[in-house]
């Protein structure tokens, strides 16, 4: 094991996959020059222009190039820097690559990596900050994976970049510079896996991305001074999820909290959540809480920011609810 950063995790696997097959290659702006948080940094070095190809300020292009250098059976690795800009290139992502697959009769593969900054907590203000997963869970064909840990930031890029379908990895702006531990040999880690990153028997929390953090800090304060035993599960890959993982634990602790950047209003947790109601209503003894960002566009002021999104605090108050 190794302290590596988020952002050195995801360079780190781009450079193992690169480095084992020459179809996988990097695009994006300044990706050449590091990109904007680093992720990318030495890699032109030592790959060279072809595969780490700097573009201009054009989302609807990086993908568009993306998108056909995936059916000419590259593997291209496409970087938005901020979700907010992947607005530009829906059109490339929800009715090209999305469907062409199913529109060719299974017969064209799009081994296609979209990784997208997403969320806050640096006050970088309303048009750089949202986290818009749920635009993309709605959307048949593509794969939604967001990465919680410098772990799996690794691991679920290396596992992305060998699918044969689109994936769009969402990666947390805010973890970048965080360090935790990192295996030193790669370990596949499937798409479409959830993990319990902390055993309980009270309460399932269930969590993506930045708030695995959250959630982790407070099932450990709710231990410590409530006596609350939280069960936290890391989604990992939000489309298709792992159902079977997440009915089992709410089986045994009968009762649930989805937390997400996300604003709560038509929030992926809703959709957890319905499919929750669906299959183990019998089995709640409380209905499902949900701590996730307010509906308004996100503050610039740190102090609004941290009003607006979820906090561990905001997780443990609303887990003590459920115990009243």
């Amino acid at each position: 094991m190794n302290k590596t950063s988020y952002a050195k995790a995801i360079n780190l696997a781009l450079r193992e996959s690169m480095e084992s097959d020459k179809s996988v290659f990097c695009i994006g702006e300044d990706v050449g020059f590091g990109g904007a948080y680093g992720a990318t940094q030495n890699l032109r070095e030592q790959f060279g222009n072809d595969r780490v190809r700097d573009t201009p300020i054009s989302e609807s292009a990086i993908v568009g190039f993306s998108v056909g250098s995936a059916l000419c059976g590259f593997r291209p690795v496409a970087e938005i820097m901020h979700m907010d800009f992947i607005a530009i290139a829906m059109d490339q992502v929800v009715n090209q690559a999305a469907k062409m697959r199913y529109m060719f009769g299974g017969k064209a593969k799009i081994p296609l990596v979209i990784r997208c900054g997403v969320g806050g907590y640096l006050n970088a203000a309303a048009q750089h900050s949202q986290s818009l997963e749920s635009w993309f869970t709605h959307i048949p064909g593509l794969k939604i994976v967001a990465a919680g840990t410098p772990s799996d930031a690794r691991s679920l890029l290396r596992d992305s970049i060998e699918d044969d379908n689109p994936v769009v990895l969402l990666e947390s702006l805010a973890l970048y510079d965080k360090k935790d531990d990192v295996p030193n040999d790669y370990v596949k880690n499937s798409l479409g896996k959830a993990e319990i990153k902390r055993k309980g028997k009270d309460i399932t929390i269930i969590c993506w991305g930045y708030t695995v953090y959250q959630s982790l800090e407070a099932a450990n304060n709710l231990f410590e001074k409530h006596n609350i035993d939280a069960e936290v599960i890391d989604l990992k890959t939000l489309y298709p999820w792992d159902k079977t993982t997440v009915f089992e634990s709410v089986k045994n602790t009968k009762k649930v909290l989805i937390t997400h950047q996300a604003y709560e209003r038509s929030g992926y947790g809703a959709e957890i959540a319905t499919e929750i109601y669906n299959n183990c209503f019998n089995i709640l003894s409380k209905p499902i809480k949900r701590v996730c960002a307010l509906n308004t566009p996100i503050p610039f002021a740190k102090n609004l920011e941290d009003y607006v999104l979820p906090n561990s605090e905001n997780i443990t108050n609303s887990t003590k609810e459920l115990f009243l």
